[in-house]
């Protein structure tokens, strides 16, 4: 073999080696992005599900002439804000999940208001279709903490392949961004002190 093709070969063999790398940590990071739009998808369908079944709660609520209409309209109110908040998660940045953390739980607020309220029923504690709401109300409640904790499983890897030296070079290159996690949101650390017995005769 002649001298001079021995630097050609070791530069094509690094070459090939470089271009695998590059090939394989691209591939690999599109898969784990997709899994995490993925699970954000779900978190989203969790929440529609939510807001779903809120307007139906507040249209069986609004049947009793009597209600508070300020109460009722703070969570009509709270869920148009829910609504309106789309979020790319290909482009997700900590303050957006921040701001749609603070939003969604505005929501559960205004909700758990008028979850209270509704104990000065009795007519509205007896519905049977409000009973039934406020039973999927809960699981989906359920629903949502578990696509949240997936979506921030899904969040690990991802960040893990971008982050680690030296796929963080070429993590710069391609424009691959670390994502935020969900947080709990604002109070959530207070256990709860409201009793829901809707079962209770008065």
């Amino acid at each position: 073999m002649k001298k001079w093709l021995i630097p050609i070969i070791i530069l094509a063999v690094i070459a090939i080696a470089g271009y695998n790398w590059a090939v394989n940590f691209n591939n690999t990071a599109v898969k784990l992005n997709e899994n995490v739009s993925e699970s954000w998808g779900n978190v989203q369908t969790a929440y529609q599900r939510r807001n779903d079944l809120i307007g139906n709660l507040v249209k069986t609520v609004q049947g009793a002439a009597d209600f508070e209409k300020e109460t009722l309209t703070s969570v009509i109110e709270a869920r148009a804000k829910a609504t309106s908040m789309n979020i790319d998660p290909t482009n997700i940045t900590p303050e957006q999940l921040a701001q749609f953390n603070q939003v969604q739980g505005g929501l559960s607020g205004a909700l758990k208001s008028l979850l209270v309220t509704v104990e000065r029923y009795p007519d509205l504690k007896a519905n049977q279709n409000f009973l039934k709401l406020q039973d999927e109300l809960a699981s989906t409640e359920n629903q949502i903490l578990t696509a949240r904790t997936r979506f921030n499983e899904a969040i690990k890897p991802y960040n893990n392949h971008i982050k680690i030296f030296p796929n963080s070079i070429l993590a710069g290159i391609f424009n691959f961004d670390d994502k935020p996690y969900f947080d709990a949101e604002a109070g959530a650390e207070k256990a709860p002190d409201v009793e829901f017995d809707f079962g209770k005769k008065e």
